[in-house]
């Protein structure tokens, strides 16, 4: 536990004051003070009147703050400190971030002129708009209150570099925006036709190709059982145009052919499927043609026939197609970076190639089984995925239709909490993926709070004070959603103290009560008139202040303070000492047993109370206000009296603080006073 730190100052301890404070950009001032002897660092103090409050250490002058919010009115302090205390902040300065920049976009509709256009900038009244052409030294500046400007008398053919910036009310120059260039039209340039000749590039997996200028050509050799996908695209002497849509064709029909053999009348072909189909073709020439399928292996034999009857059988010859491409093919994103593909087992495969392809990399999966999965790839990326039957007879199929799957987006990284106002953050990240919705959640002992957005920042709202939270982003799209981004602690400033109590304990003390508040680890209390002010730090619920002056008026507030460093302005009702015990007391005696008590007054305007304390009977007077004398009748005699001169609070109640005298009454007609 702390001990009770007590401040007793008149008037605060600061460094010299900040000397400027002038914009870098639109969200970013750069501070410049006289730096302190003996600070090892300074904490400078930004803060607007939106709840917006935040500090940060630099260890010289000038120094940048940063991630400001554009157009917007800040107050700046500085407060100087080492390995043991800060001083009070210096003396605060206002200052006001410029305007964003402006996003150009321009074109040029002829060989001397450039349209130059932007969206409007809030709080601007007039942009500015310069143009500088290369290897020149011209420069070309105009001024405009819309939002599109057509500069002309340029040079045809020539690049120019264009920025632009807007001007506020008070005539100060926002941020410049990024440069662009534009190339103004060549002298005399426009659409010209010519005519020529069309070529056409047929293409096909395997690197099958012909040429031709006519409507067709042939590809060759294509085996039996193949398929090839084609695609045709045209050609002339302004370069190729858009390749047409790919066609599939598969190569259904096989031919056998032999040689003919003397004395033969006719022919009879054999094929036998290896599943124990067989299929007959009788001809007088020396070929047949049949129906092949993917993933078979034919037995082939001939025999020749005239009016003697059959030949011997002559070579049985096989023949192997391709392996069929696999059907019901499915992609499975079964994590962020792993895709599981399955497929029903394909005819004549005996292994699987799968294979996946991106912009940047190609990964590879070979396995005997209808399944594989391929891990560690690119988040939010498309991967073409091909799945490659093969055998040793044949090869491998390579004309199967490519399938496309994305995988989940990436996780958001470098999260960034700024406090907007008191219940409200913005937190923003980088993230790089190409379409997706971010939900931000903030989960603390109080339940989770989440926002919405396709943008890299959004705003949770709402947030109770003293309360931590843990802050992360997920990434989701059609497809999936990312992994959880790494989280960020999250810490509202503290409550307030619901109540607050001041009560005199001595005429120079008070002490100071108050409620638990949540999230609050220490108080700074203060005691606050124009006489002077009291102040104390600790982590208890109650503090003692001392210096505090008779009859003042005082306003009470309090900066409570998480352990992190957060803190909330707490204001409270005024409190208001007492009125000054009275000085100079003296007592008389007058006749009748009765006494006269006189005092110096410390303010005409307050009402007084005269209190006789004896062991056999107690007396009072009060005078009217103003008033400094106050007589007691029918005192008895031998008797010793404490008598108490005191002021009444505004409630009526007698002040319990101010100082006794002690007298005696003697049967001998004398007094003694102590």
């Amino acid at each position: 536990m702390y001990p009770n730190l007590i401040m007793c100052v008149l008037a605060p301890d600061t460094i010299a004051p900040i000397t400027a404070v002038k914009p870098k950009d639109s969200t970013t001032l750069i501070v410049e003070f006289t730096e302190a002897p003996g600070a090892t660092h300074y904490i400078i103090r930004t803060e607007n009147n939106y709840g917006f409050f935040r500090e940060e250490q630099v260890n010289s002058s000038p120094a940048e703050i940063g991630s400001l919010t554009p157009y917007t009115d800040y107050t700046i302090s500085i407060l100087a400190a080492n390995g043991v205390s800060r001083s009070q902040p210096s003396t605060p300065m206002e200052a006001k971030t410029v305007l964003p920049p402006v996003h150009l976009t321009a074109s040029s509709p002829s060989n001397d002129s450039i349209i130059v256009s932007w969206d409007p900038v809030d709080n601007a009244v007039l942009y500015s708009v310069s143009l500088y052409k290369i290897n020149s030294t011209n420069k070309i500046t105009l001024n405009t209150t819309d939002t599109t400007l057509t500069v002309t008398d340029l040079d045809a053919g020539s690049l120019y570099i264009i920025s632009g910036y807007a001007w506020d009310v008070e005539g100060r120059q926002g941020e410049r925006s990024i440069y662009i260039n534009q190339r103004t039209r060549k002298e005399g340039q426009g659409l010209l036709y010519a005519p020529g000749t069309i070529q056409y590039l047929v293409m096909s997996d395997g690197n099958l190709q012909c040429n031709t200028t006519s409507k067709n050509c042939t590809i060759s050799p294509v085996a039996c059982g193949e398929t090839r996908t084609i695609q045709v695209t045209a050609v002339n002497e302004a370069g190729p145009g858009h390749p047409s849509s790919p066609l599939v064709f598969t190569a259904e029909n096989c031919t056998l052919t032999w040689n003919l053999v003397p004395h033969a009348d006719n022919y009879t072909a054999y094929i036998k499927m290896d599943d124990g189909i067989e299929e007959t073709c009788n001809t007088t020439g020396n070929s047949c043609n049949f129906h092949c399928q993917c993933g078979y292996t034919y037995q082939l034999s001939v025999f020749a026939y005239n009016e003697a009857g059959r030949s011997p059988p002559g070579e049985i010859f096989n023949h192997t197609t391709l392996p069929c491409c696999p059907e019901d093919v499915s992609i499975s994103l079964v994590s962020t970076e792993t895709l599981e593909i399955m497929w029903a087992a394909a005819r004549g495969a005996e292994l699987y190639e799968t294979r996946a392809a991106d912009n940047s990399e190609v990964i590879l999966c070979n396995d005997t089984a209808p399944v594989c999965a391929l891990s560690d790839l690119t988040c939010d990326s498309s991967y073409t995925v091909v799945v490659t039957p093969c055998n040793d007879i044949r090869g491998c199929n390579r004309a199967c239709q490519p399938h496309t799957r994305d995988t989940a987006p990436c996780a958001p990284v470098d999260l960034m909490v700024t406090q907007k106002n008191e219940s409200c953050v913005t937190v923003s990240w980088t993230a790089s993926n190409r379409a997706a919705t971010y939900t931000v959640s903030a989960v603390g002992g109080d339940g989770r709070r989440t926002c919405t957005t396709d943008t890299n920042s959004c705003d949770i709202a709402d947030l109770p004070c003293g309360s931590t939270y843990e802050v992360v982003v997920i990434a989701a799209n059609n497809v999936s959603q990312s992994l959880p981004s790494f989280s960020v602690p999250l810490e509202t400033a503290p409550c307030c103290p619901v109540s607050l109590t001041v009560d005199q304990v001595t005429q120079a003390m008070s002490n100071v009560t108050w409620s638990d508040a949540r999230g609050a680890e220490s108080y700074i209390t203060s005691l606050t008139s124009s006489r002077g002010h009291a102040r104390c730090h600790t982590r208890d619920s109650h503090c003692l202040m001392g210096c505090i002056t008779c009859g003042t008026n005082y306003t009470v507030t309090m900066e409570a303070f998480s352990r992190t460093g957060h803190k909330s302005n707490c204001t409270y009702q005024g409190f208001s000492s007492s009125a000054c015990c009275p000085s100079g007391v003296r007592l008389y005696r007058m006749a009748n047993n009765s006494l006269r008590v006189y005092w110096r007054l410390s303010s005409n305007i307050h009402t007084y109370t005269v209190e006789l304390v004896g062991s056999n009977a107690n007396y009072t007077c009060s005078p009217l206000p103003g008033e400094n004398s106050c007589d007691v009748s029918d005192v008895l005699c031998g008797d010793v009296y404490h008598v108490v001169v005191a002021p009444l609070t505004q409630e009526g109640h007698m002040v319990q603080f101010c100082p006794q005298r002690v007298y005696s009454v003697l049967y001998r007609g004398k007094r003694s006073v102590d």
